[in-house]
């Protein structure tokens, strides 16, 4: 091997390279590394995890955060700063799983920090929040999702929009950044509604006073009478006024539904390529009959029948998610980012119609062969699936 060759600085490249010629000198049927592969593989990504509540933090008066440990007291797999794991639930006999941003730092592997904020008339966040205790035993996905920092593409200069609770995967790549005294510079721009609901507060705070590389622009939407900070509504205005030049910068996008979309036409406001902005998906749209292509006369309120071939049927309302439907009737499916993204959740549609909202991002193939994905999609009319 050329010891000119650039291959070589990648970690453990020229040892995999002396170890393969050396096979091919001796020859093998690799029955002495029989199974070693998959149990890496399994170590990395695994599909589920046993986890258990070693403490609960308060955060806000609507936010907590869970610290989970592996139940064996084993580190846990490593994962990407921004990565999720979805967590399963079992709540008044309903078998469901919610996907939750690690907030914590990527280095620390004994524990990953689940923040969980009350969603309003949310079903998961409630029980997390209300119905979890120290020592409590959960199940959750390995870590997964493609919302993090790739220093090969996005550049040095990230610019993080997050409302709410999605400060959960702005503190791990800040942290990540911090944590490996990395070059990336961040700013961080933070909606809240209320002065009290803003979570980390002290420590960003903290943190960017002591980071020359670390900007937290704080703005809160319905302000105290005499606040002196940002206020009000994410505007164009206030975000050239933080921001100034937007250059080459990358964007990532975090927070509720709303929040999101209005950052991202604001962002084109500003001549920010899209290729420029990532969004964290944030499950299923709220209001699927306000987007393009909702069929005329149908509304969310409306009744249908879901008839699960060869195993029963059961009624639905129409902005039901057909995966959060299957679940309340006894049905799992399996899944991951309940977003539209992962299409772990895909079924067959076998008769009916269903609205796909843009949140899900069929493939060709899906479209073609009428696969549609359960956690985005919503049935409009009577329908028969098979799992």
């Amino acid at each position: 091997m050329p010891e000119h060759n650039p291959l070589n600085a990648i970690a453990g490249y020229a040892e995999a390279f002396a170890a393969k010629l050396a096979l091919e000198e001796g020859g093998s049927d690799f029955q002495e590394v029989r199974g070693e592969v998959g149990s890496t593989v399994v170590q990395l990504h695994p599909k589920r995890l046993a986890l258990e509540v070693a403490e609960i933090i308060d955060e806000t008066p609507s936010t907590r955060t869970l610290r989970l440990v592996a139940a064996d007291g084993q580190p846990l797999p490593p994962f990407q700063a921004g990565q999720y794991v979805n967590l399963f639930v079992e709540i008044d006999g309903v078998h469901t799983a919610r996907p939750y941003a690690m907030s914590s730092s990527p280095l620390q592997r004994m524990h990953y920090d689940l923040t969980v904020k009350r969603a309003q008339g949310g079903f998961v966040s409630h029980y997390l929040l209300d119905g979890v205790s120290v020592g409590q035993r959960l199940t959750s996905s390995g870590p997964m999702g493609t919302f993090h920092h790739n220093p090969l593409f996005h550049g040095d200069d990230l610019v993080f929009l997050a409302g709410g609770s999605g400060a959960a995967p702005a503190r791990s790549i800040l942290l990540n950044i911090l944590d490996r005294q990395l070059p990336q510079r961040l700013h961080m721009v933070y909606v809240n509604s209320h002065v009290d609901d803003v979570i980390f507060a002290e420590e960003l705070r903290e943190l960017a006073a002591r980071h020359a590389n670390f900007t937290l622009s704080e703005v809160i939407s319905r302000p105290p009478a005499g606040y002196a900070g940002h206020s009000g509504r994410l505007t164009l205005e206030t975000l050239r006024a933080l921001l100034g030049e937007v250059g080459e910068r990358m964007f990532y996008i975090c927070g509720p539904t709303p929040f999101n979309d209005s950052c991202v036409a604001l962002l084109g406001e500003l001549g920010v390529a899209r290729r420029r902005i990532r969004v964290e998906a944030n499950g299923a749209p709220k209001t699927p009959h306000e987007q393009a292509g909702w069929p005329a006369g149908v509304a969310l309120e409306d009744e249908v029948q879901v008839t699960v071939r060869g195993r029963g049927s059961f009624r639905s309302q129409v902005g039901e998610p057909l995966l959060n439907a299957l679940e309340r009737n006894g049905y799992f499916v399996e899944n991951a980012c309940r977003s539209g993204e992962c299409s772990l959740c895909r079924v067959k549609l076998v008769a009916g119609n269903v609205f796909n909202p843009q949140e899900a991002h069929l493939r060709q193939s899906d479209r073609d062969f009428g696969w549609i994905y359960a956690c985005v999609a919503f049935p409009t009319g009577d329908i028969e699936i098979l799992l």
